[in-house]
């Protein structure tokens, strides 16, 4: 007995200790990238030398898929719970509002970090499949849960954007829910819910929106292709993904030329959000110019530039999600500007509201909403290959702007 009681004592030190590994693992991840954080950083975090934590996790790419694998899970309990309602709006409301709840937990802290999975395709290691078979699963519940019924049936390449766009909207939530109280939590998951069930648009809204670009010639920074080969590949891996050697075998150009053309990776970066938020000014200066239109008809035309712009040649943005692993140096006046660019979204909104072209809607939740769906079309051909830019926007902006289960012709 006594030997029993030994053992089983040893197997709770044993979870707690791992536990408190993941926890802090978890939080330095989403601070620093995958590729970021170290495995001393972790151990240094919970009291430990790197060699205690190497007994749970010998390698750090094993430790991020292990703190992978629980959010994965965890997001798959809810989805669990969620599918018993009877009506995919009635299972959407249920999810949001058990995720924001989780949400909640984490932030006061009765419940542990969890990763996000901003550059998960910079996991390497032995762990990657069972990674990714688990995200492709959880995906394909995404699907399924929130699919239409009878007679509002959609195409597979419509499923998997609209899946696409829902999965990418509650992870940006983890990022913007933050400015309220945890109190309110549950509100924000109700103005969550009822955008993405009915829409933006007062009744009678048409969808036609401008595009803002047509007949503009697209405005080349200097080391263009450099800006291009960096976006894509902190898109793509993270800011610590993407080295400078990665960028230069990208173009195909040594890095002597790349230190010719660049101080700095970190000089680079800053350069490529500020290209990012110079497409969006601009499109957002187009809409607010446009005359004889309203709210409605601007804001629907600055996303559907913006989202055309992501599948084009010129494309695609620096995601806002690399600003969790930028240097502290840079990342303030970075996320600064992000959240002035948020709010010249909310003030087209309010202006729709006023003129009667958009129903009455939280308008910071809406501007975060359009944001993130702007943000998340630079990965729509992942989940629907057959998008190109001519087709995109009807694919992933109008169901936001109509609706989750809007058809073309409502």
């Amino acid at each position: 007995m006594a030997e029993a009681a030994a053992a089983k004592a040893q197997t709770i030190r044993y979870e707690r200790k791992r536990e408190a590994i993941l926890d802090a693992a978890a939080r330095l991840f989403n601070q620093k990238g995958l590729k970021g954080a170290t495995l001393s950083d972790v151990a240094q975090s919970v009291g430990l030398i790197t060699t205690s934590v190497t007994y749970y996790y010998r390698r750090k790419e094993d430790l991020a898929a292990a703190c992978l694998l629980r959010t994965l899970a965890a997001i798959d309990a809810l989805v669990d719970e969620a599918e018993t309602a009877g009506t995919p709006e009635q299972r959407l409301a249920d999810f949001l509002q058990l995720y924001f709840a989780m949400l909640a937990e984490i932030a006061e802290g009765e419940r542990a970090e969890l990763i996000n999975f901003y550059d998960v395709l910079a996991l390497t290691g032995r762990h990657v499949d069972s990674v990714f078979d688990a995200f492709n699963d959880l995906f394909r519940r995404f699907r399924h849960l929130f699919r239409a019924e009878g007679d509002a049936v959609f195409t597979r390449t419509e499923q998997n954007a609209r899946a696409h766009l829902v999965f990418a909207l509650v992870t940006w939530s983890r990022a913007w829910v933050r400015r309220y109280e945890p109190d309110d939590y549950p509100r924000a998951a109700r103005w969550m819910t009822d955008i993405l069930i009915r829409g933006i648009g007062a009744p009678g809204a048409q969808w036609a929106p401008l595009d803002l670009t047509s007949g503009a010639p697209a405005v080349e920074r200097p080391g263009e292709a450099f800006l291009r080969a960096a976006t894509e590949l902190v898109n793509e891996q993270g800011y610590h993904g993407a080295s400078v050697e990665k960028i230069s075998a990208r173009l195909s150009v040594t890095k002597g030329s790349f230190y010719h053309h660049n101080e700095t990776k970190h000089d680079l970066v800053a350069d490529c959000f500020e290209r990012s938020f110079d497409v969006i000014r601009g499109a957002l200066r187009s809409a607010t110019a446009t005359e004889d239109v309203g709210g409605w008809d601007r804001i629907t035309s600055a996303a559907h530039t913006l989202v055309r712009h992501q599948l084009s040649e010129h494309g695609p943005l620096l995601r806002y999600t690399a600003l969790a692993a930028v240097p502290e140096t840079i990342r303030p006046d970075l996320f600064a500007a992000m959240q002035r660019l948020s709010e010249r979204f909310a003030g087209l909104i309010v202006d729709g509201i006023a003129d009667g072209s958009i129903r009455p809607i939280d308008p910071m939740v809406a501007a975060q909403l359009i944001n993130g769906m702007i943000n998340a079309a630079a990965e729509l051909k992942r989940w629907a290959p057959e998008a190109d830019e001519g087709t995109a926007s009807e694919l992933f902006a109008r169901p936001l702007f109509f609706g989750l289960w809007s058809r073309p012709e409502q």
